[in-house]
C-alpha cells in the first residue's frame, strides 16, 4: 500500500508494509521522542509480534532518501498496531508518526490500512484510546467515524494522562 505526497520533507511515496521483527530497532526512537516516559520497550513490541496482532510500518520508499530498514526498505516514518479480539471487536494498539513526518497523511495511511485489515476479518467495532490532551489525533479519528465512548481516568502512566476512549461501529 502506498500514500502519495511528500514525507519527512522529502518527495517520495509511504510504503505501508507488515512490521517485522527487524523494524524494532527502528521504532525506538521515535517512541522515545513521542512518549517519553510512557514509551513502550523493545519487549513490548517483540510481545505483540509474538502475540499475532496486526503490525504495520510506514516507510518513504524515496531511494534518495536514506538506507533502508530492509532491502531498499526506505526510512521508517511510523507504525500502528491492531489487536483483533474475534469478530466483534478490535483495538488499534497504537499509531505512531516521527514528527518531521506527521501532517503529511501517513497517519491517516497507516489508520486506513489498520481499518480494512478489520474489515477484511469482518470485525464490528474497533476502539482506541487517546491521550485527552491529543487533539490532532482526536479529529484524525473522528473523520473516520470514531466517537468518544469514555474515559479511563489515569490511564498513561507514570504522567496519569487521562484516555479518551472512541470506537468506530461498521454497519
Amino acid at each position: 500500500m502506498t500514500a502519495g505526497g511528500p514525507a519527512g520533507g522529502r518527495p517520495g511515496t509511504v510504503r505501508v508494509d507488515r512490521f517485522r521483527w527487524w523494524h524494532i530497532d527502528a521504532v525506538l526512537p521515535i517512541e522515545a521522542d513521542l512518549f517519553g516516559v510512557e514509551q513502550w520497550s523493545a519487549a513490548m513490541f517483540w510481545n505483540e509480534l509474538a502475540n499475532r496482532h496486526h503490525y504495520l510500518i510506514a516507510t518513504d520508499s524515496d531511494p534518495a532518501a536514506g538506507s533502508g530498514t530492509e532491502g531498499g526498505g526506505g526510512v521508517v516514518l511510523g507504525y500502528a498496531g491492531l489487536a483483533v479480539a474475534g469478530p466483534d471487536e478490535a483495538w488499534v494498539q497504537n499509531i505512531a508518526v516521527r514528527r518531521d513526518a506527521q501532517r503529511r497523511g501517513v497517519g491517516r495511511a497507516l489508520l486506513e490500512a489498520l481499518l480494512a485489515e478489520a474489515d477484511t476479518r469482518g470485525v464490528r467495532d474497533v476502539l482506541l484510546e487517546v491521550a485527552v490532551d491529543n487533539a490532532p489525533a482526536q479529529k484524525l479519528y473522528a473523520g473516520y467515524d470514531f466517537e468518544p465512548v469514555g474515559i479511563r481516568r489515569g490511564y498513561y502512566q507514570p504522567t496519569n494522562t487521562d484516555a479518551l476512549v472512541m470506537r468506530r461501529t461498521r454497519d
